[in-house]
């Protein structure tokens, strides 16, 4: 009897040593950072659409959803910015998909256009984004028991890593005196990197994101930033807004331009360099406004 328990001990262990490592879908640049920081070697990553794609007016392809029946889990912004992955699944049943909303442990702000609609852009927050990274580890330690211990070390790991990017710029905002400094925003996919450091945005220049503003909005907005003396406009980087010029001509307003990161190819540091790009973007404007 007991070599019959010594051989299933040894089929056991050689199964769980022959087990197919996870493949965790994702729709957005910045999951495909978080999600390669997370699962190391020991998950595959596969991105439900290639690189090059604007995620705001994509539709899936049938090659995308092939790539939906080799995936165990898909992590999901959910909230707006990848909805070309959400309304699929509506209609699509994959009752092996996992799907993982990485903002569901999160505050939500709201989008502005009505209740129950958020603004989705919580990945260019650090704060945001460590709890999404939480979230994603806890998920898919759940799914894969065996690396639930190494996911959670390495969401840890990466935590502390983008918490010391912060600290690293946060004094020099904190000595600031911002009394007096306004800011406007051509979209609001920044108001929860802002909120971090107690700043709030005085107008935001598009009725809806990607929607140019028309003439009169336009001229209007312009009357704004005039009367409230506005002197920070920040904007997209690697993203052309005809208006943003206009804006600067009739104001002599300071331009400067944030990563949205959701462009580019996929690549495991792309958080860690494009938040380091957005916070010395966010001091040396706020210092300039300030008249430092």
């Amino acid at each position: 009897m007991k070599w019959l328990v010594v051989v299933f001990s040894v089929l056991l262990s050689t199964s769980s040593a022959w087990a197919k490592p996870l493949v965790v879908g994702i729709t957005l640049h910045p999951y495909y950072s978080y999600v390669s920081q997370i699962v190391g070697d020991k998950a595959e990553i596969l991105p439900l659409i290639s690189s090059g794609f604007n995620p705001h007016s994509y539709e899936l392809q049938p090659s995308d959803l092939k790539r939906l029946l080799e995936m165990d889990a898909l992590v999901l912004n959910g909230i707006g910015h990848d909805e070309f992955a959400s309304h699929a699944l509506e209609g699509l049943d994959l009752p092996n998909l996992h799907v993982v909303y990485a903002n569901k442990d999160l505050p939500l702000l709201s989008s502005g256009r009505g209740s129950n609609t958020y603004n989705p852009h919580t990945f260019v927050s650090i704060d945001a984004a460590i709890r999404q990274i939480y979230t994603i580890a806890a998920e898919l330690g759940r799914l894969d028991p065996d690396n639930a211990a190494y996911f959670q070390a390495n969401a840890l790991r990466y935590a502390r890593e983008l918490r010391g990017l912060k600290n690293r710029y946060q004094a020099s905002i904190m000595d600031l005196d911002l009394t007096g400094v306004r800011i406007a925003s051509t979209h609001n996919a920044y108001g929860y990197f802002l909120q971090e450091f107690g700043i709030g945005v005085d107008t935001v220049i598009e009725p809806a994101h990607g929607v140019e503003p028309n003439a009169s909005q336009l001229q209007n907005t312009i009357d704004r930033i005039k009367a409230a003396n506005i002197q920070v406009l920040f904007t997209e980087l690697n993203m052309e807004n005809r208006y943003v010029d206009v804006i600067e001509q009739a104001t002599g307003i300071g331009i400067f331009h944030f990563s949205h990161m959701t462009h580019g190819e996929y690549d495991a540091e792309l958080v860690m360099r494009e938040m380091e790009h957005n916070l010395q973007t966010l001091v040396l404007a706020l210092t300039k406004a300030a008249g430092g």
